[in-house]
């Protein structure tokens, strides 16, 4: 009697199913989790990228949206799954993450920067931490930016900033942990009530082309934890910022600080609704701006109302642990 054997991961022939005891359960084809995992991933993207995802538990679907361009990530290794199963289904099903991906997020990687503007504009977290304010202010002056916003100033480095920053912008407000410097002048300078401690502001700045309402906030920070991405407290104080920002009734408007979230935020929404991302519109790339070592996800914003950005682009790293925003802005209708 001659036996025929078959390596381990050989198709299954039509003799082999002729001689399964009978009741025996066929395995999966090779590569059919991989594939699967494939198009599990393009529905996520999919549904991420387009408001789409469910609501989860612990305020997941934030933490989804925040980190959603890194799921790039997992395309290459399914990839070396389908490669080490030889499975053509698994390779052909990688063909929907990409799409899936690409349609989300390819506008994003184009420069969409276009000639012009009136002023520019520059935000950085400076970090209360900040052993180097002299020359962290020394960047933002070589940037050129007729007007700064700074959030996490403290009362050991706020003076710093402000004689560093004197010659090159006569016009200052700051109070609390944010502050403004302007070329132009400012007026109507006040903090925002929107936390029991001041990290927001509001100044109207006049420019040639007619008044212009900044804002410079600095929302609560957000940690990754047993019960979830814990975002609460920045949520309810961004919805209060919300509130603020539909009674203001300058034609042109500017909110510049770190929101310790993404655009793509879901919870961001009712701060973002109504306003446009310079970052999105005239930027290119992802403009990540935190960690500034390896930054994975920009949680610092430029957004505007009544105006349009014609270039939003990262600073160089200073001695904080974000990256300085940059965009320049037209003012004319």
């Amino acid at each position: 009697m001659t036996t025929t054997t078959h390596p381990a991961n050989a198709p299954e022939t039509e003799r082999d199913v002729e001689s399964r005891p009978p009741g025996s359960v066929r395995a999966w084809p090779r590569g059919t989790a991989a594939a699967l995992c494939a198009a599990l991933l393009a529905l996520a993207v999919a549904l991420a990228g387009h408001g789409g995802l469910p609501g989860l538990p612990g305020h997941l679907g934030s933490l989804a949206e925040t980190l959603l361009p890194w799921t790039a990530l997992a395309i290459p290794a399914l990839g070396v799954l389908a490669l080490l199963r030889r499975s053509r289904t698994a390779a052909a099903a990688l063909v929907l993450p990409v799409v899936a991906w690409l349609t989300v997020f390819a506008g994003t990687l184009t420069d969409k920067s276009s000639p012009g503007g009136d002023l520019t504009v520059v935000s950085h977290n400076v970090n209360q931490a900040n052993t180097d304010p002299q020359g962290t202010a020394r960047s933002l002056i070589a940037s050129g930016a007729d007007i700064v916003a700074l959030e996490e100033l403290s009362p050991d480095t706020a003076p710093a900033y402000e004689r560093a920053l004197a010659a090159s912008y006569p016009h200052h407000f700051s109070q609390g942990t944010v502050g403004l410097w302007s070329t132009r002048p400012l007026r109507d300078a006040r903090a925002l009530p929107i936390m029991p401690w001041t990290r927001a502001m509001r100044a109207t700045v006049d420019t040639p082309e007619g008044p212009l309402a900044v804002y410079v906030v600095h929302l609560p920070s957000v940690r990754v934890g047993p019960t979830g991405f814990d975002s609460g407290t920045r949520n309810d104080v961004a919805g209060v910022l919300a509130g603020i920002l539909r009674a203001e009734r300058s034609p042109r408007t500017v909110v510049m600080g770190d929101f310790n979230g993404s655009t793509d935020d879901r919870a961001l929404r009712p701060l973002t609704a109504g306003m446009v991302s310079a970052q999105s519109t005239s930027g290119d790339g992802f403009g990540f701006t935190w960690p500034s070592r390896f930054p994975v996800v920009r949680i610092d914003q430029i957004l505007l109302r009544g105006a349009k950005a014609t270039a939003s682009w990262t600073l160089p790293a200073t001695a904080s642990d974000h990256l300085p925003v940059a965009a320049r802005i037209d003012l004319t209708p």
